[in-house]
């Protein structure tokens, strides 16, 4: 079974989504990306264009989100920001779900809600990744109904975070704890082996990745991906 995991490299979805990452933080971003050769390069919607450009012959995906951070634009909105990604040469979609209909579980709305991202994505030969942001769900049950609606409309991969999903705590101060192995472990068990699961948030060891690899993850969001695959090569770990 171990010969089966994906090369560490080749499940890294390099995360170039900061809200002040300049255009020359990105160019930095994407040449790390190409050193490494990971599977693929998130950045903001704006810069897809560019980006396209930069990777073309790297062989690494152009990866963007829609509905992002919070996944409250209107399911129109949505489609349209996927749309437009892929005609600028996105491969690859990460989508926030409506996150206040997924604390009032309002099933049917996210139903519709990922079957047109799923269909839109697909229509236009693109991956697409559905986002829960977990921080925000307390209960289990929601997270399988996720698994459940998302695996129906067809997504090809379930993700547990964006990154961005702040929680106030009782002291005030705002933090998040990102990919969780119970959760990691939860997705991977109600999800049937067509859909992925990527683990975003939190990521930062080779430790890290090679503990969430082992729980059946294929793909990692990081921002310390140059951290991560140096000291891999360092020890040989592919």
């Amino acid at each position: 079974m171990k010969n089966d995991r994906p090369p560490l490299a080749k499940m890294i979805d390099h995360s170039l989504l900061h809200p002040t990452l300049t255009d020359e933080a990105l160019l930095q971003g994407l040449g790390v990306a190409k050193k490494y050769e990971v599977a693929c390069v998130f950045v903001k919607p704006y810069a897809v264009a560019l980006t396209a450009k930069e990777l073309t012959g790297s062989g690494v995906g152009v990866g963007t989100v829609a509905g992002f951070p919070h996944g409250g634009n209107r399911i129109e909105t949505k489609v349209e920001e996927i749309r437009l990604a892929c005609e600028d040469g996105a491969t690859e979609i990460d989508v926030v779900l409506n996150l206040g209909k997924v604390m009032g579980g309002d099933w049917d709305y996210l139903r519709r809600e990922a079957g047109l991202l799923v269909d839109e994505t697909h229509k236009r030969g693109a991956i697409l990744k559905v986002i829960f942001e977990n921080d925000f769900i307390p209960e289990d049950e929601t997270k399988i109904e996720l698994c459940r609606i998302s695996e129906d409309a067809g997504a090809d991969f379930v993700k547990t975070s964006t990154g961005f999903g702040f929680v106030q705590g009782p002291d005030g101060k705002y933090s998040y704890q990102g990919a969780t192995d119970h959760d990691l472990q939860l997705m991977r068990r109600t999800c049937s082996s067509r859909v992925q699961v990527k683990a975003a948030g939190g990521i930062r060891t080779l430790e890290d990745a090679l503990r969430v690899r082992d729980l059946g993850v294929t793909r990692i969001g990081a921002t310390a991906t140059e951290a991560i695959l140096t000291e891999a090569r360092k020890r040989g770990i592919k």
